[in-house]
């Protein structure tokens, strides 16, 4: 997830990426390497990718970053070469690159899928139909894999500092909708200005728990603010955050829980091009350890050693394959 979530409007305005395809080899050639090196876990290489060509992208915040590093040091060890196209400015870059072909794989979410890519305006709340109707929708219009999601759910919530939490027992949206009830101006929450207008922010929100939103001071402000202010709580007593943010943790915010199921469900999964997977169907094996291997507190973990420790992103990924047995590191 980017700092923003990606409206249709915006999404149609992006300017297209240039698409140059080169005539042999899966991917492009115009990434760099692998960012560090990696040798084959127990399980040794996969003799049908041994020396295939392979582009990976990926967005260019940190738990983007992080994704697209595990992906790419999966297939490094299997003995792929890999391009590296990490970091691509924003989820509509990644997204064209994808279709176009200029990337052949990476990791998305499935909410960002639907409602910016895909143009739905309504979320599905169930993570495995928001995944299933991704993965038909893709296959049918773009020709896309998307192989089985993570249960990392980067989505909105809210969060506290402890002192808050203690002061008012808000725990659930439940909470929070009746702590405005009694006592709007208590409930003072920071915000970023596109949260604040969409149907699946601030104003969808407030009708799905029956609370007056326009009776709730909400300061504007950018999300590095909004982690830091909340976290002194004092400009903000709640504030906008993503559930696997790593100064969520770093800061000891509380979040709360969304009792209600109303936020759409931001599901991590890898996804492929078609033609890709059908010539090296290997390749959904090699990364299938992601699938139970990711969840939040571990990506919350991972998320946390980059934005609050200042660790390298790149290696914060190999630590955790060469921990988990997938990669060994010479």
């Amino acid at each position: 997830m980017t700092s923003t979530r990606t409206s249709p409007v915006r999404r149609l305005a992006a300017a297209l990426l240039t698409t140059v395809l080169l005539a042999t080899g899966c991917g492009l050639n115009n990434g760099g390497s692998v960012p560090l090196p990696v040798s084959p876990g127990p399980a040794g290489t996969v003799p049908e990718l041994e020396g295939v060509r392979i582009t990976v992208g990926g967005k260019d915040f940190t738990e983007g970053v992080i994704a697209s590093y595990l992906v790419e040091f999966l297939l490094a060890a299997a003995g792929m070469e890999v391009s590296d196209m990490s970091s691509l400015a924003g989820s509509n870059s990644f997204r064209q690159a994808l279709v176009t072909g200029q990337v052949d794989i990476g990791m998305e979410y499935t909410g960002t899928a639907w409602m910016s890519y895909l143009g739905n305006s309504e979320p599905i709340r169930d993570p495995q139909g928001q995944w299933e109707a991704v993965r038909d929708a893709d296959l049918a219009e773009h020709d896309l894999r998307w192989l089985p999601p993570t249960t990392v759910d980067n989505t909105y919530s809210f969060a506290m500092n402890r002192a808050t939490a203690q002061e008012t027992g808000v725990r659930t949206f439940s909470d929070y909708a009746e702590l405005v009830h009694t006592d709007p101006q208590s409930a003072v929450t920071c915000m970023e200005t596109e949260f604040s207008v969409r149907r699946d922010g601030w104003p969808g929100l407030a009708e799905a728990y029956g609370f007056e939103a326009a009776a709730v001071p909400t300061p504007i402000m950018q999300p590095g603010i909004i982690y830091q202010a909340t976290s002194v709580g004092r400009e903000c007593r709640f504030g906008e955050v993503y559930t696997t943010d790593g100064r969520v943790k770093g800061l000891d915010l509380v979040v709360l829980e969304d009792d209600q199921r109303f936020f759409p469900v931001y599901n991590l999964a890898t996804v492929v091009r078609g033609e890709v997977l059908d010539a090296y169907p290997q390749i959904e094996d090699v990364l299938a350890p992601l699938v139970d291997l990711l969840t939040n507190e571990v990506m919350v973990e991972m998320n946390m050693r980059v934005d609050v420790d200042g660790e390298d992103p790149a290696l914060v990924a190999r630590d955790f394959l060469e921990q988990e047995g997938l990669v060994s590191v010479d």
